[in-house]
Protein backbone atom coordinates (compact mmCIF):
# COMPACT_ATOMS: atom_id res chain seq x y z
CA UNK A 1 0.00 0.00 0.00
CA UNK A 2 2.89 2.36 -0.56
CA UNK A 3 1.95 5.84 -1.69
CA UNK A 4 3.37 5.19 -5.13
CA UNK A 5 1.78 1.74 -5.32
CA UNK A 6 -1.86 2.68 -5.20
CA UNK A 7 -3.57 5.11 -7.59
CA UNK A 8 -3.80 8.52 -5.93
CA UNK A 9 -1.02 7.87 -3.43
CA UNK A 10 2.30 9.60 -3.81
CA UNK A 11 5.77 8.09 -3.45
CA UNK A 12 7.55 8.47 -0.18
CA UNK A 13 10.84 10.29 -0.49
CA UNK A 14 14.11 9.37 1.16
CA UNK A 15 13.86 8.18 4.73
CA UNK A 16 17.29 8.99 6.00
CA UNK A 17 19.51 7.22 8.48
CA UNK A 18 18.10 6.44 11.91
CA UNK A 19 20.75 5.84 14.51
CA UNK A 20 21.23 5.65 18.27
CA UNK A 21 19.06 7.51 20.74
CA UNK A 22 18.10 10.11 18.15
CA UNK A 23 17.52 9.96 14.46
CA UNK A 24 20.29 11.38 12.34
CA UNK A 25 19.14 12.87 9.07
CA UNK A 26 21.70 11.85 6.49
CA UNK A 27 21.80 11.45 2.74
CA UNK A 28 18.53 13.32 2.13
CA UNK A 29 19.79 15.01 -0.98
CA UNK A 30 21.30 11.89 -2.48
CA UNK A 31 18.54 9.42 -1.57
CA UNK A 32 21.00 7.08 0.10
CA UNK A 33 21.17 5.65 3.57
CA UNK A 34 24.14 4.64 5.64
CA UNK A 35 22.35 2.08 7.74
CA UNK A 36 20.73 -1.25 7.01
CA UNK A 37 20.46 -4.66 8.63
CA UNK A 38 23.38 -5.47 10.88
CA UNK A 39 23.23 -9.12 9.81
CA UNK A 40 24.54 -10.79 6.68
CA UNK A 41 22.27 -11.58 3.76
CA UNK A 42 20.61 -14.99 3.83
CA UNK A 43 22.53 -17.55 1.80
CA UNK A 44 20.19 -19.42 -0.54
CA UNK A 45 20.83 -22.53 -2.65
CA UNK A 46 19.57 -23.25 -6.16
CA UNK A 47 16.54 -25.53 -6.44
CA UNK A 48 16.87 -27.29 -9.79
CA UNK A 49 13.26 -28.43 -10.10
CA UNK A 50 12.08 -24.81 -9.78
CA UNK A 51 14.88 -23.34 -11.92
CA UNK A 52 14.03 -25.78 -14.72
CA UNK A 53 10.62 -24.09 -15.08
CA UNK A 54 12.15 -20.75 -16.14
CA UNK A 55 11.32 -19.48 -19.63
CA UNK A 56 14.10 -20.37 -22.10
CA UNK A 57 14.99 -16.72 -22.74
CA UNK A 58 15.78 -16.14 -19.06
CA UNK A 59 17.61 -19.46 -18.73
CA UNK A 60 19.84 -18.52 -21.64
CA UNK A 61 20.55 -14.99 -20.42
CA UNK A 62 21.15 -16.19 -16.85
CA UNK A 63 19.52 -13.09 -15.40
CA UNK A 64 16.28 -11.31 -14.57
CA UNK A 65 16.08 -7.69 -15.70
CA UNK A 66 14.14 -5.91 -12.97
CA UNK A 67 12.71 -2.40 -13.17
CA UNK A 68 12.79 -0.62 -9.81
CA UNK A 69 12.04 2.88 -8.55
CA UNK A 70 13.92 4.34 -5.58
CA UNK A 71 13.90 5.53 -2.86
CA UNK A 72 11.34 3.76 -0.68
CA UNK A 73 13.03 2.64 2.53
CA UNK A 74 13.27 -0.07 3.63
CA UNK A 75 12.04 -1.83 0.52
CA UNK A 76 14.26 -0.34 -2.17
CA UNK A 77 16.75 2.51 -1.92
CA UNK A 78 20.40 3.33 -2.60
CA UNK A 79 23.08 2.82 0.02
CA UNK A 80 25.98 5.24 0.51
CA UNK A 81 27.84 3.68 -2.41
CA UNK A 82 24.87 4.10 -4.76
CA UNK A 83 23.97 0.41 -4.82
CA UNK A 84 20.25 -0.45 -4.84
CA UNK A 85 19.48 -2.34 -1.62
CA UNK A 86 16.52 -3.08 0.64
CA UNK A 87 14.05 -5.71 1.76
CA UNK A 88 12.65 -6.19 -1.75
CA UNK A 89 16.18 -6.53 -3.08
CA UNK A 90 17.22 -9.13 -0.51
CA UNK A 91 14.09 -11.15 -1.18
CA UNK A 92 14.48 -10.98 -4.95
CA UNK A 93 18.16 -11.90 -4.63
CA UNK A 94 17.06 -14.96 -2.63
CA UNK A 95 14.50 -15.84 -5.31
CA UNK A 96 17.05 -15.55 -8.12
CA UNK A 97 19.43 -17.71 -6.07
CA UNK A 98 16.72 -20.39 -5.94
CA UNK A 99 16.48 -20.04 -9.72
CA UNK A 100 20.24 -20.13 -10.24
CA UNK A 101 20.34 -16.79 -12.05
CA UNK A 102 21.35 -13.19 -11.31
CA UNK A 103 19.13 -10.17 -10.64
CA UNK A 104 19.93 -7.07 -12.71
CA UNK A 105 18.28 -4.00 -11.20
CA UNK A 106 17.51 -1.10 -13.53
CA UNK A 107 16.38 2.19 -12.03
CA UNK A 108 13.17 3.53 -13.54
CA UNK A 109 10.47 6.12 -12.99
CA UNK A 110 7.67 4.35 -11.15
CA UNK A 111 4.98 5.14 -13.72
CA UNK A 112 7.13 3.69 -16.52
CA UNK A 113 7.65 0.26 -14.96
CA UNK A 114 4.41 -1.45 -16.01
CA UNK A 115 4.52 -0.08 -19.59
CA UNK A 116 8.15 -1.26 -19.83
CA UNK A 117 7.11 -4.75 -18.71
CA UNK A 118 4.36 -4.79 -21.32
CA UNK A 119 6.94 -3.74 -23.93
CA UNK A 120 9.36 -6.46 -22.85
CA UNK A 121 12.03 -4.04 -21.60
CA UNK A 122 11.99 -5.55 -18.11
CA UNK A 123 11.26 -9.12 -17.07
CA UNK A 124 9.90 -8.04 -13.68
CA UNK A 125 8.69 -4.87 -12.00
CA UNK A 126 9.72 -4.67 -8.35
CA UNK A 127 8.87 -1.46 -6.56
CA UNK A 128 6.47 -2.03 -3.65
CA UNK A 129 3.67 -2.25 -6.20
CA UNK A 130 0.23 -2.91 -4.76
CA UNK A 131 -1.48 -5.77 -6.59
CA UNK A 132 -4.78 -4.16 -7.61
CA UNK A 133 -7.65 -5.34 -9.79
CA UNK A 134 -6.97 -2.40 -12.10
CA UNK A 135 -3.31 -3.29 -12.56
CA UNK A 136 -4.14 -6.95 -13.10
CA UNK A 137 -5.72 -5.88 -16.39
CA UNK A 138 -2.24 -4.86 -17.55
CA UNK A 139 0.16 -7.33 -15.92
CA UNK A 140 0.19 -10.39 -13.70
CA UNK A 141 1.44 -10.27 -10.12
CA UNK A 142 3.28 -12.71 -7.88
CA UNK A 143 2.50 -11.62 -4.32
CA UNK A 144 5.26 -11.52 -1.71
CA UNK A 145 4.21 -9.17 1.12
CA UNK A 146 1.20 -7.53 2.77
CA UNK A 147 1.32 -3.80 3.52
CA UNK A 148 -1.11 -1.41 5.12
CA UNK A 149 -1.09 1.61 7.43
CA UNK A 150 0.63 1.41 10.82
CA UNK A 151 0.73 3.96 13.63
CA UNK A 152 3.65 4.33 16.04
CA UNK A 153 3.96 5.88 19.49
CA UNK A 154 6.74 6.64 21.94
CA UNK A 155 7.56 3.50 23.89
CA UNK A 156 5.34 3.18 26.93
CA UNK A 157 3.09 6.11 25.98
CA UNK A 158 -0.01 4.48 24.48
CA UNK A 159 -2.02 6.14 21.72
CA UNK A 160 -5.23 4.70 20.26
CA UNK A 161 -5.28 5.42 16.49
CA UNK A 162 -9.07 5.31 16.61
CA UNK A 163 -9.27 7.83 19.45
CA UNK A 164 -6.38 10.26 18.99
CA UNK A 165 -8.56 13.34 19.36
CA UNK A 166 -6.51 16.37 20.44
CA UNK A 167 -3.21 14.53 19.92
CA UNK A 168 -0.33 15.62 17.70
CA UNK A 169 0.18 13.11 14.87
CA UNK A 170 3.09 13.27 12.42
CA UNK A 171 2.69 12.24 8.78
CA UNK A 172 4.66 12.69 5.61
CA UNK A 173 3.17 15.50 3.54
CA UNK A 174 0.89 14.51 0.63
CA UNK A 175 0.74 10.82 1.56
CA UNK A 176 -2.63 9.12 1.99
CA UNK A 177 -2.07 9.32 5.74
CA UNK A 178 -1.89 13.12 5.38
CA UNK A 179 -4.64 13.62 2.81
CA UNK A 180 -7.17 10.96 3.79
CA UNK A 181 -6.57 8.62 6.72
CA UNK A 182 -5.71 10.96 9.62
CA UNK A 183 -8.05 13.78 8.43
CA UNK A 184 -10.93 11.28 8.40
CA UNK A 185 -10.12 10.28 11.97
CA UNK A 186 -9.92 13.95 12.93
CA UNK A 187 -13.28 14.71 11.31
CA UNK A 188 -14.83 11.90 13.34
CA UNK A 189 -13.43 13.47 16.51
CA UNK A 190 -14.99 16.82 15.65
CA UNK A 191 -18.31 15.19 14.75
CA UNK A 192 -18.35 13.62 18.21
CA UNK A 193 -17.68 16.97 19.89
CA UNK A 194 -14.05 16.14 20.66
CA UNK A 195 -10.89 18.13 19.75
CA UNK A 196 -9.53 17.67 16.24
CA UNK A 197 -6.29 15.77 15.71
CA UNK A 198 -3.37 18.18 15.38
CA UNK A 199 -1.88 16.86 12.12
CA UNK A 200 1.83 17.64 11.70
CA UNK A 201 3.01 17.11 8.10
CA UNK A 202 6.72 16.75 7.27
CA UNK A 203 8.38 16.79 3.88
CA UNK A 204 10.42 13.67 4.72
CA UNK A 205 9.28 10.53 6.53
CA UNK A 206 12.53 10.59 8.49
CA UNK A 207 11.60 13.99 9.92
CA UNK A 208 8.17 12.71 10.96
CA UNK A 209 9.81 9.77 12.71
CA UNK A 210 12.38 12.05 14.33
CA UNK A 211 9.61 14.24 15.73
CA UNK A 212 8.06 11.20 17.41
CA UNK A 213 11.36 9.95 18.81
CA UNK A 214 12.04 13.38 20.31
CA UNK A 215 8.54 13.66 21.78
CA UNK A 216 7.51 16.59 19.60
CA UNK A 217 4.39 14.66 18.56
CA UNK A 218 2.32 11.95 20.24
CA UNK A 219 2.19 9.51 17.32
CA UNK A 220 2.89 9.05 13.63
CA UNK A 221 1.09 7.29 10.81
CA UNK A 222 2.84 5.76 7.80
CA UNK A 223 2.79 2.72 5.53
CA UNK A 224 3.37 -0.42 7.59
CA UNK A 225 6.83 -1.45 6.29
CA UNK A 226 8.06 2.12 6.67
CA UNK A 227 6.82 2.28 10.26
CA UNK A 228 8.23 -1.16 11.05
CA UNK A 229 11.65 -0.18 9.73
CA UNK A 230 11.60 3.11 11.65
CA UNK A 231 10.82 1.22 14.85
CA UNK A 232 13.63 -1.27 14.21
CA UNK A 233 16.09 1.58 13.66
CA UNK A 234 14.96 3.70 16.64
CA UNK A 235 16.85 1.79 19.32
CA UNK A 236 13.68 1.11 21.31
CA UNK A 237 12.47 4.71 21.36
CA UNK A 238 9.21 4.04 19.49
CA UNK A 239 6.79 1.12 19.13
CA UNK A 240 3.63 0.19 17.25
CA UNK A 241 0.32 1.76 18.23
CA UNK A 242 -2.50 -0.57 17.29
CA UNK A 243 -2.58 -3.11 14.45
CA UNK A 244 -1.88 -2.70 10.74
CA UNK A 245 -5.06 -1.78 8.84
CA UNK A 246 -6.19 -1.30 5.22
CA UNK A 247 -3.79 -4.05 4.15
CA UNK A 248 -3.23 -5.12 0.53
CA UNK A 249 -0.63 -7.33 -1.17
CA UNK A 250 2.58 -6.15 -2.79
CA UNK A 251 3.35 -8.05 -5.98
CA UNK A 252 6.11 -8.45 -8.55
CA UNK A 253 4.71 -7.54 -11.95
CA UNK A 254 5.34 -9.68 -15.05
CA UNK A 255 3.76 -9.70 -18.54
CA UNK A 256 0.19 -11.02 -18.74
CA UNK A 257 0.18 -14.77 -19.19
CA UNK A 258 3.91 -15.13 -18.59
CA UNK A 259 4.98 -18.46 -17.04
CA UNK A 260 7.47 -16.43 -15.01
CA UNK A 261 4.72 -15.54 -12.51
CA UNK A 262 4.37 -19.16 -11.39
CA UNK A 263 8.14 -19.68 -11.28
CA UNK A 264 8.54 -16.66 -8.98
CA UNK A 265 5.62 -17.94 -6.91
CA UNK A 266 7.24 -21.36 -6.51
CA UNK A 267 10.52 -19.75 -5.44
CA UNK A 268 8.83 -17.51 -2.85
CA UNK A 269 6.82 -20.41 -1.45
CA UNK A 270 10.02 -22.47 -1.22
CA UNK A 271 11.63 -19.68 0.83
CA UNK A 272 8.51 -19.43 3.02
CA UNK A 273 8.53 -23.16 3.74
CA UNK A 274 12.23 -23.36 4.62
CA UNK A 275 12.12 -20.28 6.88
CA UNK A 276 14.47 -18.09 4.83
CA UNK A 277 11.65 -15.74 3.82
CA UNK A 278 10.87 -15.17 7.50
CA UNK A 279 14.55 -14.46 8.22
CA UNK A 280 14.72 -11.86 5.43
CA UNK A 281 11.63 -10.05 6.74
CA UNK A 282 13.07 -10.08 10.27
CA UNK A 283 16.41 -8.74 9.05
CA UNK A 284 14.56 -5.63 7.88
CA UNK A 285 12.06 -5.44 10.75
CA UNK A 286 9.07 -5.92 8.43
CA UNK A 287 7.95 -9.36 9.61
CA UNK A 288 4.46 -8.12 10.49
CA UNK A 289 3.76 -7.96 6.75
CA UNK A 290 5.04 -11.47 6.05
CA UNK A 291 2.70 -13.71 4.08
CA UNK A 292 2.19 -17.46 4.52
CA UNK A 293 1.73 -18.22 0.82
CA UNK A 294 2.49 -16.43 -2.45
CA UNK A 295 -0.35 -16.33 -4.98
CA UNK A 296 -0.85 -15.12 -8.52
CA UNK A 297 -3.04 -12.02 -8.80
CA UNK A 298 -4.16 -11.69 -5.19
CA UNK A 299 -5.72 -8.23 -5.40
CA UNK A 300 -8.34 -7.39 -2.81
CA UNK A 301 -9.64 -4.31 -4.65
Amino acid sequence: MSDRSKPGRRALRAMCALTGAALVLAGCTTNTEETGPAVSKVQVDKVTEIADQLPDKIKQSGKLVIGVNVPYQPNEYKDASGKIVGFDVDLMDAVTSVLGIKAEYVESAFEKIIPAIQAGTYDVGMSSITDSKEREQQVDFTTYFSAGIQWAQQTGKPIDPNNACGKKVAVQATTVEHTDEVPAKSAKCVAEGKPAIDIKPFDEQSAATNALVLGQVDAMSADSPVTAYAIKQSNGKIETAGPVFDSAPYGWAVPKGSPLAKVLQAAVNHLIKNGQYKQITENWGVQDGAITESVINGAVS
